[in-house]
């Protein structure tokens, strides 16, 4: 059977149901299939789900499709999902990551300032929020086993050929919103990117039966 939708903020629900799967290609499809048969797997077993999204400095992307994969998990109801994300090496979350997803409804809080800021990100009132801030993929924030790693860029992609510890490794690969840094199209490409991560990984996730 299909999950049953929870309850998440009400902008981002408003989010959620603009999204469209349709304009995913079928090539596109194939290469998010290998997480979706993952997550399947693991949900067939009721084995808890880890998933490490991990990108170079771990201040963009990898970041945005932690916090959407979390809150699509919790939309479909989908139970023992856990998500982190991790970099090569270890950076600072990016600004206009938080602000590009508190325009879309997520609740942001900064509990530490610094070099490397320390962010409560929430999809709803009374789950645990998303603790954003930057680390390496192999952090002891993150798990040490039982997790599929997926690569969201291709620099991490080709730079870490073995992840210790990964069940699955998987690329799913996303252009950097960062190429477009303090320029007038800045906001618009980073909620482009962020909406192609949602629309991707709700395409996972619609799919799993539970």
């Amino acid at each position: 059977m299909m999950p049953v939708k929870t309850k998440v903020f009400d902008q981002i629900d408003q989010a959620i149901s603009e999204l469209s799967i349709d304009n995913i290609s079928e090539e596109r499809k194939e290469i998010l299939q290998p997480l979706a048969d993952y997550i399947q797997s693991k949900t067939d077993t009721q084995q808890p789900i880890r998933i490490n999204f991990i990108c170079t400095h771990n201040s963009r992307r990898s970041h945005l499709s932690q916090v959407w994969a979390q809150t699509l998990a919790f939309y479909f109801n989908l139970k023992n999902v856990q998500c982190y994300s991790g970099g090569t090496e270890a950076t600072a979350l990016f600004p206009m990551v938080a602000e590009t997803l508190k325009n879309s409804g997520f609740g942001i809080a900064t509990l530490a300032q610094g070099e490397n800021p320390i962010y409560s990100i929430k999809y709803t009132d009374n789950e645990p929020p998303v603790i954003g801030f930057s680390k390496k993929f192999d952090a002891a924030f993150n798990p040490k086993s039982e997790f599929a790693a997926v690569m969201t860029c291709s620099q991490a992609d080709v730079g870490c050929p073995f992840i210790a510890g990964a069940e699955k490794r998987i690329p799913i690969t996303f252009e950097d919103p960062k190429a477009f840094d303090h320029t007038p199209q800045q906001a618009e490409k980073y909620r482009e990117r962020s909406l192609q991560i949602a629309t991707e990984l709700m395409y996972i996730f619609a799919q799993i039966k539970s």
